[in-house]
């Protein structure tokens, strides 16, 4: 089955290529056998439509790389492709436990928008940015990917080190491309994780003139995106035209604080996704669990609940990752000579011991830093 993550143009998306009367019709002709032979062969197993899969994929990126937009490199839209769209890795909603008021954002925001956008205009017309902050480990990125894969996008994941070349004018052009292929590839979302250190606060003393072009160039290129549609209903051509415009700039930080104030005022949409609350760490723990051997009761796992307290999730993975080496710690070498069935299942103690080396990872100063901001700039979203 192909991926949503994946660049593809498929009937349920629409292909824009084929409604373009400008693209030649050899093009549309090689396409469309590509599209006849898979739905013909499907019958015949998968192995082989999972090569009608990659072929597709591959005609299709070369044919978007053969007819690029104006003022796109080929050179960087390549390194694009290459390095960060982002291939495979699904992740559904059901994989996250809890922050149900950030997924409602997110379908609200992303989601509905993308997959109905006949519904979502004028007034209506989603953001063009979304912020995700708050403490480090808490699945800002998990729901990154998950919005990714629940409204069928591409998903091109940077940081600052991707867009950045030791050649003069190149990281502009990484810009250009990046921007340039998530509208031919739209739906797309631009993912950008720890976006203080590609966008932070500009200033003239101490900034290198590299990095400042290269912000400059992102802030104008998102800037196109933002569409001045208060009060105006779409008709048939701009409805056409706004299909290629389903792109959101969608970002994680751990320092909010730090990002320059052009764009934070991009950034529409700015949700907090604090510590899991103990409803959360219950569902996490009993998820993490029932992919070992223990003999943990309903009651220790309240007890856990209790004991990690300010944990993140990261940080609870962490202790249930330690606990259960603690069933082969006590054995030393031993376990070298055992069978799988006679090490002896987790229990309450394993995670008592793990307790005294994982601490929680953020301190209450910290959160009191971010649950100010979030009242200043923010909002809410476990």
């Amino acid at each position: 089955m192909d991926s949503p993550l994946l660049y593809k143009y498929d009937t349920e998306r629409g292909d824009r290529y084929r409604d373009d009367a400008r693209r030649p019709s050899s093009e549309f002709a090689t396409l469309n056998q590509v599209d006849s032979r898979s739905s013909e062969e499907a019958a015949e197993g998968t192995a082989w439509g999972a090569k009608n899969d990659k072929i597709l994929k591959k005609m299709t990126k070369a044919a978007i790389l053969k007819n690029l937009p104006p003022g796109i490199d080929e050179s960087a839209a390549k390194q694009i492709f290459n390095d960060i769209v982002v291939q495979g890795d699904e992740v559904h909603w059901s994989d996250i436990a809890g922050l149900e008021v950030a997924k409602n954002s997110l379908r609200e925001t992303v989601v509905y928008p993308f997959l109905r956008p006949d519904l979502f205009m004028g007034l209506r017309e989603p953001a063009r940015g979304m912020l995700l902050f708050g403490p480090p480990g808490t699945g800002k990125t998990m729901l990154a990917r998950a919005v990714a894969t629940e409204s069928k996008s591409t998903f091109f994941s940077i940081s600052a080190s991707s867009l950045t070349s030791k050649y003069l004018g190149e990281s502009e052009k990484l810009v250009r491309a990046l921007f340039g292929l998530a509208k031919a590839l739209a739906p797309s979302i631009i993912f950008v994780d720890e976006i203080d250190s590609l966008l932070s606060h500009r200033s003239d003393a101490g900034e290198h003139e590299a990095t400042r072009r290269i912000k400059t160039e992102f802030l104008i290129q998102w800037s196109e995106l933002q569409r001045a549609a208060a009060g105006r209903e779409a008709d048939s051509k701009t409805s056409t035209r706004n299909e290629a415009q389903r792109v959101l700039v969608l970002a994680a930080t751990n320092l909010p604080w730090a990002i320059d104030e052009a764009a934070r005022r991009r950034f529409v949409r700015r949700q907090y996704i604090p510590l899991p609350e103990p409803k959360t760490r219950e569902t996490q723990l009993r998820t993490l669990l029932r992919q070992q051997n223990h003999s943990l009761s309903d009651e220790d796992v309240e007890q856990l609940v209790q004991l990690t307290t300010g944990f993140s999730g990261s940080d609870i993975t962490a202790l249930a990752k330690d606990a259960a080496m603690g069933p082969l710690r006590s054995l030393g070498e031993a376990l070298l000579y055992m069978t799988k069935e006679q090490i002896r299942p987790m229990d309450l103690s394993d995670f008592e011991q793990s307790l005294k080396s994982i601490r929680p990872s953020v301190d209450q100063q910290g959160l009191r830093e971010y649950e100010e901001w979030a009242e200043k700039f923010g909002e809410r979203g476990g």
